[in-house]
């Protein structure tokens, strides 16, 4: 079956996690994603090596279904080389540090001279600027697009969130941008520049956040549960942040994870009342309406924690489900990865590697009816330059051992 972007070649320029991250997901949905590495390889290849001499899980869970090449473009046969590949190229993806690539010989218009029709993906971490030159990181990115500020307790400090919204969060938005680029590249016939800054696809994550400070010229925020509030938005803990209430209550037996996400529509203030033996706040009107019931949100989701706290998370789930009340367990990393609805999903997905053995990872989240995925191993370093060097760009078979002796790849 033809995939989504069959016959889409992919210059992935990039490293660690943003920019890998990107290119994969161009690879899941059928590119041809040639992974350009200099000689040494990616760095994520080494980091947290949890197996001897194994491509570590960082860099296997970021490069599925990619092929690999080395190239050594501080060589003058490195760039010639590198200009060849452009030439073919419909898109070339990097998230080198600011004028990296400009470095290299190849900034935008000489990119573009060589291929009007390429699209060049840039991801960094500032837009342009005073931050432009700052080293962006994960957290780093959460620090400045606003998502630190308002993550947490209020009498705690800021904290970073487990899921990675500055790097992969920015892979995704990178996405979107190139495959808007080659939609437009049809009308056009011609290529552009796309530029996606970590720090900016953050903020474009934490709106609702703005969406709070703009409304807190009018008055306290009713829908959180803090007593005070100044000028910027506080830290909320686990409140939703939206028209309707939520909380994570406590439930049996009370270990790190075994908690529920419970949101508290009107419609499902009755159902709710009665399943925690409280039938009668359905009627009280000290309880019986949302805005009776903002004042004392703690109070409310105490009560439904003394019923929860009683039983198993998966129990609870249960019942809420029944009464049609949203709901959702935390759920632990182990849970996640040994959970059949996932696996049944393609979601958790179980990959062949030739050092490794067999290794665990996440699936395409991006599911087309007409382009299915199929998770592939991610490539060893340069296991494709003779494929793509002789292969592809004509290289001729006694010129790879001299480039390989010359450190050009």
């Amino acid at each position: 079956m033809t995939l989504a972007l069959d016959g889409v070649r992919v210059l992935d320029m990039t490293h660690v996690q943003s920019g890998p991250s990107a290119t994969q997901l161009l690879a899941w949905l059928g590119a041809d994603v040639v992974k350009v590495e200099a000689p040494g390889g990616d760095v994520t290849r080494g980091q947290l090596r949890d197996v001897p001499e194994a491509d570590s899980l960082y860099f296997t869970m970021l490069n599925c279904n990619k092929r690999s090449i080395t190239l050594n473009v501080k060589t003058e046969r490195g760039r010639e080389i590198l200009t060849a590949l452009i030439r073919g190229a419909d898109v070339l993806v990097e998230n080198f540090a600011p004028g990296a690539v400009e470095r290299m010989g190849f900034p935008w218009e000489r990119i573009r001279e060589i291929n009007p029709r390429i699209v060049y993906a840039s991801i960094k971490g500032f837009g342009p600027g005073p931050y432009m030159d700052f080293k962006a990181y994960e957290v780093v990115a959460q620090a400045m697009g606003g998502s630190m500020a308002t993550t947490g307790f209020e009498d705690g400090p800021p904290l970073a969130t487990g899921a990675q919204i500055g790097d992969s969060g920015t892979g995704i938005h990178a996405v979107a941008a190139v495959l808007a680029a080659l939609l437009q590249r049809e009308r056009t016939g011609r290529g552009q520049r796309v530029d996606v800054a970590m720090q900016h696809a953050v903020l474009n994550l934490c709106r609702v956040k703005l969406r709070d400070q703009q409304r807190l010229a009018h008055g306290p925020l009713a829908e959180y549960p803090n007593e005070d509030f100044g000028d910027e938005v506080p830290r909320s803990g686990n409140a939703s942040g939206g028209g309707q209430p939520g909380w994570a209550v406590r439930c049996a037996p009370g270990g790190p994870n075994d908690y529920v996400y419970v949101i508290v529509q009107p419609q499902g203030w009755q159902p709710l009342a009665a399943l925690i033996g409280r039938p009668e706040l359905a009627d009280d009107p000290e309880w019986s309406t949302p805005q009776a019931r903002l004042p004392k949100l703690a109070k409310m989701f105490q009560l439904i924690e003394e019923w929860t706290a009683t039983l198993p998370k998966r129990q609870v789930l249960h019942h809420l489900n029944r009464a049609n009340i949203p709901c959702g367990p935390i759920l632990s990393t182990r849970e996640i990865i040994e959970d059949p609805a996932l696996a049944d999903n393609d979601m958790i997905v179980e990959v062949d590697h030739p050092h490794r053995g067999t290794f665990t990872t996440v699936g395409n989240p991006l599911k087309l009816s007409d382009s299915p995925t199929t998770i592939t191993t991610p490539p060893l370093l340069g296991q494709h330059n003779h494929e793509i060097y002789i292969g592809e760009l004509g290289l001729s078979q006694d010129e790879l051992p001299r480039l390989q002796e010359q450190g050009v790849i």
